[in-house]
Formats: C-alpha cells, structure tokens, sequence
C-alpha cells in the first residue's frame, strides 16, 4: 500500500476487512470510491450508516428488519403453520428466489460448532419452541446446510421435536439439477441416495 496517500490507504485497509475481500479488491475498490462523484461516495456512506442504525431482528422469525416484523411475517397470505428453519438470512433470501415456499421462516443464526464457541444456547432455538407451543405450527422444515454443523443442528432440532406434535421434515439434499454425476462427491452421492424419492 505504499504509495498511496494516508486516507486512501486507510479506506484500504478498512475495505479488506471485509470477508472475502483481499488488498488487492479493496484497492480496486477505494480507486473506484475516489473515482466516483462525491454525491455517490455520499449515497454509499449514508447506505452503510443507514443499515447499521435502522435494521435489527425481526421479534418473530428472527430475519433482518427495519420494523418490528419483517415483510414474510406481515404478509397475512403466508402458511403460518409451516415454519422453515434456516441458519442465515442468506439462506432465506435463497429459499424465497425459488419461488416454492409459502410458509414462515425461523432463522437460527448460526449453526452448532464447538470449536467456535457456538453451542445450542447461541442459536435460536427456544424461541423456535415458545413459538411451535404458541402458534400451532404443524410442520418444521429444516433447511440448514449439509455440511458437519448443519447436519449436527439439523440432528438437535429433531430431537429437540421429536415429543412435540409436530412433523419434522429435512429438504432433500444431492445431486443439483444439470449436475453431472462423474464429479459429484461422495457427501453429496451418499445424500442423494438417502433422499431417493418414488418415481
């Protein structure tokens, strides 16, 4: 970063903090901010203030809001009985592009990794069972991913509901539309095996 008069380097700096984001994109990236009219770098600065003053969680699913519920929780056409269970947001914003559920969400915030320091207490998970108890819901999707920390969550919520009046379903996992099965790995051959449905 020598070279580069201080701010510049401090915008730097800043910018690789990001995950995913090495010296070399946040360069590019202040480069491109001090290329940019000032009206712009304005407009992006009051983005990221804006984000980190008005959105909190949502009070029922836990999804990002800048209200008391988020828009899945308002819209009254929603299956309120069916509840997905989701690590992230991202994974929520995933499910809804598909366009296939229209049911509620839960979303955890995280996944159990022990090694992280992230055990059942730090997840969402009793607020999912007030919730179940409160609201009826008839069926828990649980959509975490099929890595070791998502199976292992995936494991604790089912047993966690097992007594509860409530069926508990995991979305199927392998083989991805348009995949070839010569490189697909031997986690995922084994899911789609196991999640082999009727034909």
């Amino acid at each position: 970063m020598t070279g580069y008069a201080p701010p510049i380097r401090r915008l730097i700096q800043e910018l690789s903090r990001f995950p995913g984001i090495g010296e070399k994109t946040a360069t590019r990236l202040a480069i491109h901010i001090l290329t940019t009219s000032e009206d712009d770098a304005k407009r992006l600065a009051d983005s990221i203030l804006e984000v980190k003053q008005k959105i909190r969680l949502c009070s029922l699913c836990f999804n990002l809001t800048d209200g008391d519920l988020c828009e899945i929780c308002r819209d009254t056409t929603r299956d309120r009985e069916l509840v997905c269970v989701v690590s992230d947001p991202d994974s929520l914003v995933s499910i809804e592009e598909s366009g296939s559920f229209t049911g509620t969400y839960h979303v955890l915030h995280g996944t159990l990794s022990p090694i992280d320091g992230i055990g059942p207490d730090s997840l969402r998970l009793q607020e999912l069972l007030d919730r179940i108890s409160r609201e009826g819901v008839s069926e828990v999707i649980i959509a975490t991913n099929p890595s070791v920390q998502g199976e292992s969550t995936a494991l604790l919520i089912a047993r966690l509901l097992k007594d509860k009046p409530v069926k508990v379903s995991r979305i199927a996992l392998g083989i991805p539309v348009g995949g070839d099965l010569k490189y697909t790995d031997k986690m995922t051959m084994a899911k789609a095996m196991e999640f082999r449905r009727d034909f």
